[in-house]
């Protein structure tokens, strides 16, 4: 997902209390869906990372793809952003296919910042089209609509979208948008979410396609480098180690290899090395921002025994800078938006179901 600005006072604000709630949640499945639902996951995917929460979402839809609640086609790795010099985190996505038996592909975005939320890049090489290409080229393949998730920039989607909408109307089920922020309206002083802030003219884009959008907003507001307000928005707070108790050492591994921030290409040996105690004490003891749990969650018509949020049908309008304003009622194509519906209990139940779906790409000692 990227950086956001964060009050740390606030973050901490309540932790004791959170994780006291969430050994008395009772979390439950109700199993909707008869088939998988085919699954696009776009992300800022980095090595080393800069923000490391979307690791633990890989984590999660391979965790779903294992329990058969979704297939999954493909990673989505944004074109890395001038300020951080990474790559496409290729080791991760290799590890995991390793740690579950899957053999997903990861593709990457383009470097190439549209003009407007019109511009197709028309003059753009192969080589910059690809991830675009890629993302057309497997929904047109998938037998049934495919879900896209997009949890970083939301270039390649929305290029994709506005190059292809009729393939979109026919072959997208919806569109989890990860990005921006949730209240009604904008005020002066208000700042830009960073997936948004990324491009802009493409989160608005994401508005514009022909198919279901599932808004998820980051934040409330963000003011001053903080963020304001908790019902409008998807963030939550957890303490790692809780789920790193519950994994097999191989996936500890995963997980400290991307916190650790290792160079190089030896995935494999990375993998099977031992697990230092002591540093997955150091890193269990930290808090990790997170925001994209629930929408995994409702994609695969998973669902919680106590609601703890909702998808509002909503009219939203967004403008070229990214900014929105929305009002609840029926829109076509079909607009819904995030909204926490009990803050006390929400992240102890977010932390139960990150638990429950990283744990799910669990495997045993064996090599």
């Amino acid at each position: 997902m990227g950086k956001r600005g964060i009050d740390r006072r606030q973050l901490l604000a309540g932790l004791c209390g959170a994780a006291a709630v969430l050994n008395a949640t009772p979390l439950s499945w109700a199993q909707e869906p008869a088939r998988a639902v085919p699954l696009i996951h776009q992300t800022d995917l980095f090595r080393p990372h800069m923000d490391p929460d979307d690791h633990f979402d890989l984590a999660c839809v391979y965790g779903l793809a294992r329990m058969g609640k979704v297939k999954l086609l493909g990673v989505l790795c944004d074109y890395p952003p001038p300020r951080h010099p990474a790559d496409p985190d290729i080791s991760a996505v290799a590890m995991l296919n390793r740690l579950t038996g899957l053999a997903v592909p990861l593709v990457t975005g383009s470097s190439q910042k549209p003009a407007s939320r019109r511009d197709k890049l028309e003059g753009a090489s192969p080589r910059d089209l690809h991830g675009v290409n890629w993302l057309i080229q497997t929904l047109r393949e998938s037998p049934e609509p495919a879900v896209i998730t997009i949890v970083g920039s939301c270039r390649d989607a929305a290029l994709a979208g506005r190059r292809e909408p009729e393939l979109f109307a026919r072959k997208c089920r919806a569109i989890y948008l990860n990005a921006g922020t949730g209240a009604p309206d904008r005020r002066p002083g208000d700042g830009v979410e960073y997936n948004v802030e990324l491009d802009p003219g493409s989160y608005a884009g994401v508005f514009d396609i022909p198919c279901p959008v599932y808004w998820m907003p980051c934040f409330e507001r963000l003011a001053a480098g903080k963020f304001v307000g908790e019902r409008h928005g998807t963030y939550y707070t957890f303490i790692m180690g809780e789920l790193f108790a519950k994994l097999s050492p191989p996936m500890q591994r995963y997980f400290l290899s991307m916190l650790e921030k290792e160079t190089g290409t030896r995935w494999l040996e990375s993998l099977n090395r031992p697990v230092d105690p002591a540093r997955l004490e150091h890193w269990g003891k930290q808090v990790r921002n997170m925001w994209c749990t629930a929408g995994f969650l409702h994609l695969a018509g998973l669902k919680m025994g106590n609601d703890v949020y909702r998808f509002a049908p909503v009219k939203v309008e967004c403008d070229d800078a990214g900014g929105t304003q929305w009002t609840e009622g029926e829109s076509r194509p079909a607009r819904f938006k995030f909204e926490v519906t009990d803050r006390p209990h929400y992240a102890a139940a977010m932390t139960r179901a990150l638990v429950e779906l990283a744990g799910a790409g669990n495997i045993s000692n064996e090599r």
